[in-house]
Formats: structure tokens, sequence, C-alpha cells
């Protein structure tokens, strides 16, 4: 610039102030470092702004406040309570008054007695189903409570167990059809809940996905097709002379 302005050839103001600003600019860094020395010296570009808000909380932190663990300890206690103290109650009444109970049961049939049971023991698979499917769980682990409770007290008034005639025989006698019709509509039920998972379970074996067939694999779908397992088991149970032997 010099040898310009000696030789009567000044450079224009707005020239110099380009090159100026172009000498001002930090060089560009380059992408891929040519040793681990010029690796050390990049600096790595950050976002302008945090996006994420720093924090000490951990994952392990997050899980563990997300379990719960008060409302699973409250949840199982309440399983416990229902399975046993009904159960332990129906029992009581069956073989301290005995009389009490077959007078008030007399009064309804035997095929009536298996229906109440065989629904009783049905709405506690429905709301363990529902529990899963629906978000609104508290309602739905209620009414699991409630009839679990229900099936609980009438397995112990018909003193429920894999080999119950003689025990109802012993305890009932000649109206031992009562504790007979109960139990078998429990079994019915429980039978047509196994019958259903097995074949449920089959249908994801052997069914492709890109099959029509995998709509019965939906879950309200699987959910209609339970319901007409137990109604079949229900028909079963009435149509096939199972109460004619209660």
């Amino acid at each position: 610039m010099q040898q310009h302005e000696r030789g009567g050839h000044a450079m224009p103001d707005s020239e110099q102030q380009e090159i100026a600003r172009l000498r001002s600019e930090p060089a560009a860094t380059p992408t891929t470092p040519s040793s681990a020395g010029v690796m050390s010296q990049n600096v790595v570009s950050k976002h302008p702004e945090a996006t994420i808000p720093e924090s000490d909380i951990s994952l392990a932190d997050i899980e563990r406040k997300q379990s719960n663990p008060v409302k699973w300890t409250v949840s199982i206690v309440l399983v416990l309570a229902a399975l046993i103290a009904p159960f332990w109650v129906g029992r009581s009444f069956a073989v301290h008054s005995t009389a009490r109970v077959i007078e008030q049961l007399g009064r309804f049939t035997s095929y009536g007695i298996a229906l109440v049971s065989w629904g009783v023991t049905t709405m506690i698979f429905v709301s363990l189903i529902m529990m899963i499917v629906d978000n609104r769980r508290m309602p739905w682990f209620g009414s699991f409570i409630v009839f679990l409770s229900l099936e609980q007290f009438i397995g112990g008034l018909s003193l429920f167990k894999l080999n119950f005639w003689s025990s109802t025989y012993v305890i009932y006698g000649s109206h031992a059809y009562v504790a007979n019709a109960a139990n078998l509509g429990i079994i019915a039920s429980a039978l047509a809940l196994a019958v259903f998972a097995i074949v449920w379970v089959g249908l994801l074996i052997m069914i492709r996905k890109d099959s029509p067939l995998n709509v019965l694999t939906h879950v309200w779908v699987s959910f209609i097709m339970f319901l007409v397992f137990e109604l079949a088991a229900l028909a079963i149970l009435f149509c096939g002379g199972f109460m004619a032997v209660a």
C-alpha cells in the first residue's frame, strides 16, 4: 500500500476498510484435525442458547419418583386382604352357621347361584383387563378389589377347593348343591379365561402382521372374544348336564 501511495495511486478508503474487515475475521477452524495436537486445540461449537435446563437429578432418581412404592405397597396389601379375609369369613359362616346359610341360599336355584358366582368371577377378569387397556386404572382397581372380595367370600361359603364334592357334602348334607353350584360357576369362568389365553397366544404366534386376521389380536376385539368365551362356558355349564350332578 505504501508503494501505491508513493506512486501516486492511493487506494480508496472503502477498499481499505474492506481489507481491514477481512483481516479482522477469525480464521476458519478445520473440520478434520490432522493430528492429536490440532484436535485438542479445536473448540467445540455450542448452541447460543441452552434448550435443556441443567439438573442434578439422575435417571435413577426420576425412575424412583415414578415408581411410587407407597402406592404399590397399599395395592398389594389390599389384594392380600381381599384374598384372605373374605374367604375366612365365608368359611366361618359355612362351618359355624350352616343352617343359616342353607336358609338364605335355599331360596335360589342351583342355576341362579352358579350364575352369580360365574358373573362375579368374570368381573374380576374384566377389571384386570380394563386396568391394562384403560387409562383410568384406579376405578378398575377398586372394581377388582370388590369383585375379588365377593368371589373369595362365595368360595369360603362353598368350601372351594379342587376336590370340593366331599367337603360340601360333609358340611351341607343334602343341601350341598348350593355350594357345588357356586363352585361350578367359579370353575367355568376360570376355565374360559384359560382357554381364551391359550387361543389368544396361539393367534399372536401364528397370524402374520400383514394378515387380515391380525384384527383378532387387537385390544377391543380380543376383549369381545374373551366375553364370547365366557358366555360359551356358561352355556356349556347350563346345557352340558353339569348342573344335574351339582
